[in-house]
């Protein structure tokens, strides 16, 4: 069965903001309380650690020590922080069980890394807008470093106990109408060539390493394609539609569209997904990809931006409409996938993987947390 989704109930002693934090953290502590008591007294690396997954990625391991009452999870993030150190890292610093490593994964490991017990690689970079600016980094993120992380598993074979891999649901490219809702099994109708293959491609070559080195160096490493994540740690200048959303709504604009808002999504709350994660890298087969995301509601683009009027008009009494504009780069929707929606019954069945945060809830939380950080460096 899924965890009940916990209210954000007012507290004298925290923000709303860090209200609906605890409270998601709570929430995903409950949901993994068969999962995380593996990793107690382990030691874990999360590449990318300083960036959006990697709030609650971080966090909630680092919570779960304080309420479980046993052995402590230590973590180690690896992160360039060519944006900085992000406010909830600096909350955390003091954690003894937290070691932070400026090191860029594009580079060569450092030496005398330490003992890994489990190893998440999610540093990429995954906005459109900053991966078609940076293609070459983001391949060799998706590659070069994921191999360099493979072989150090490879060579500590005996002790690594899992590897996760963050793949992306773009690895499918635009499917055709008879291949949506998207299973694990559809191969892709993906461009080799296009200004969004730098990240397609790579995350598809990057599946492929992974498969391999599960099937012939015996490496325990496992495969997430996450689907339209969003919620708190997602930076307001992310530049993808829901910070994009927020930055208008909390500036009382209109909401700007810059296409004709057809395209359509399931939107999967953060915290929904971080559970999905977890349960990959802990119950997930090596060599398996799994979809992460929600089967349902599929909206589109201009639904979901009234959705967003509707909930930031309850919250904030905001007063906008949603306009549309002709974006000042035209390449830009160029290979967009027209829809996007998973099947998510291989996690299902096999993990026991339930979301259960709906879009509204989702929306409103991620609302209140924007309200906070209004500012945020360039992503």
């Amino acid at each position: 069965m899924g965890s009940a989704v916990p209210d954000v109930r007012p507290s004298a002693s925290a923000t709303p903001a860090g209200q609906v934090v605890t409270a998601d953290l709570d929430y995903m502590c409950e949901a993994l309380r068969d999962e995380l008591p593996r990793l107690a007294g382990r030691h874990l690396l999360v590449t990318g650690g300083a960036g959006f997954l990697g709030h609650y990625l971080v966090g909630l391991l680092l919570h779960w020590n304080q309420r479980s009452g046993t052995r402590p999870i230590g973590v180690t993030v690896y992160d360039n922080l060519v944006r900085g150190v992000p406010p909830w890292l600096e909350q955390w610093s003091g954690d003894p069980a937290l070691t932070l490593v400026r090191h860029d994964v594009t580079a060569p490991l450092p030496e005398g890394m330490r003992d890994f017990d489990y190893i998440i690689h999610a540093a990429s970079i995954a906005s459109p807008t900053y991966y078609r600016k940076y293609p070459i980094e983001t391949m060799d993120a998706n590659v070069n470093g994921l191999r360099a992380l493979l072989e150090y598993a490879r060579r500590r074979r005996e002790s690594v106990g899992g590897f996760l891999f963050f793949s992306s649901s773009e690895i499918y490219g635009d499917p055709t109408p008879e291949h949506i809702p998207t299973p694990e099994t559809y191969r892709g109708n993906v461009s080799c060539t296009g200004p969004r293959a730098c990240y397609d491609e790579a995350k598809r070559y990057g599946e492929t390493l992974c498969v391999n080195f599960a099937n012939h160096a015996d490496i325990p490493v496992t495969v997430a394609r996450p689907f339209n994540n969003y919620g708190p740690g997602l930076k307001i200048t992310d530049r993808r539609v829901l910070p994009d959303f927020a930055r208008d709504v909390l500036a009382g604009r209109d909401i700007v569209m810059y296409s004709d808002g057809s395209p359509k999504r399931t939107f999967c709350y953060v915290a929904d997904a971080v559970i999905g994660y977890y349960k990959i890298l802990l119950r997930g087969r090596p060599g398996e990809a799994y979809n992460i995301g929600v089967e349902e509601p599929e909206i589109s683009i201009l639904e979901l931006a009234e959705l967003v009027v509707a909930v930031a008009r309850d919250l904030f009494g905001y007063r906008g409409r949603v306009v549309r504009q002709s974006p000042a780069d035209q390449s830009y929707l160029l290979d967009n996938p027209s829809r996007r929606r998973p099947v998510i019954a291989k996690a299902r069945d096999e993990l026991g993987y339930r979301p259960m945060v709906s879009l509204r809830e989702g929306l409103w939380r991620s609302l209140v947390w924007y309200a906070e950080h209004r500012q945020a460096e360039e992503a």
